[in-house]
């Protein structure tokens, strides 16, 4: 059946904001939780801009679904990780200068220093992600290194299908929604799991739960926009209750 990752980075966002105590990601993990969230993810950037190291220990601790924890293949952050033991990492580009993450990890430019990473982090039993791009050259780059998962990065299709007009049967949106699909199938037939994720919405996350195969998608800024109307644990549910109606029709 697939899962619903919530990613609460901008609950920590909105305490930032005011440099004060509220409001708390855990909480936001909880209401997650009853909503139907099947995990929670956070992403501790180099420049704490958000989610603290605070949060992620108190997470580990207090949080009764998985966590995944997204993260730079930094020294700093294998270290973290290997110390807390998340159930997953995902590892993610990063740019002090970008909003956020802008494109996938360029595995091909960096295997030899990612094998490393990957191989650290199964060695403190922690399953290992990469955010990538729909790109085949990518994914078998990733099955090299010992990948256990790959997140196929989901910005261009819901981009598309943004510029569209919402409009499903655009060819820009088909276009970017087969290069999805296709990746799936190749991340599936080298052994990995299939997730998707970044820039899904309640009007575009449908035909990407419906791919065949898709095990978990990431889902965060629609999610904590809806909140503020009408609270995180409905905004979960609705959006859990999308993706399963989707995925029980299926392609």
């Amino acid at each position: 059946m697939i899962e619903l990752g919530v990613n609460i980075d901008h609950i920590a966002t909105l305490r930032q904001a005011r440099c004060t105590y509220e409001p708390d990601p855990v909480w936001g993990a909880v209401e997650a939780h009853l909503g139907g969230a099947d995990g929670i993810t956070v992403h501790l950037r180099e420049d704490r801009r958000h989610i603290q190291d605070a949060d992620v220990r108190r997470l580990r601790d207090l949080t009764q679904i998985k966590l995944n924890l997204e993260m730079a293949a930094t020294d700093e952050m294998v270290g973290i990780a290997c110390g807390l033991k998340p159930e997953m990492a995902m590892l993610v580009p990063e740019g002090r200068h970008e909003v956020t993450t802008e494109g996938g990890l360029d595995i091909l430019a960096q295997e030899a220093r990612l094998t490393d990473v990957i191989a650290r982090l199964a060695g403190s039993g922690i399953m290992t992600s990469v955010f990538i791009d729909a790109e085949i050259p990518q994914i078998e780059a990733a099955g090299r290194i010992g990948a256990g998962v790959c997140e196929i990065h989901t910005g261009p299709y819901a981009h598309a299908f943004h510029a569209m007009g919402r409009d499903a049967e655009a060819q820009a949106v088909i276009t970017e929604l087969g290069k999805i699909r296709l990746a799936g199938e190749r991340v599936r037939k080298l052994g990995m799991r299939f997730n998707a994720g970044h820039a899904l919405n309640y009007y575009n996350v449908q035909p990407v739960a419906r791919l065949a195969g898709v095990r978990e998608l990431h889902i965060g800024h629609a999610i904590v926009s809806r909140a503020v109307f009408v609270g995180l644990r409905e905004a979960v549910r609705e959006m859990k209750q999308l993706m399963r109606e989707a995925a029980e029709r299926g392609e």
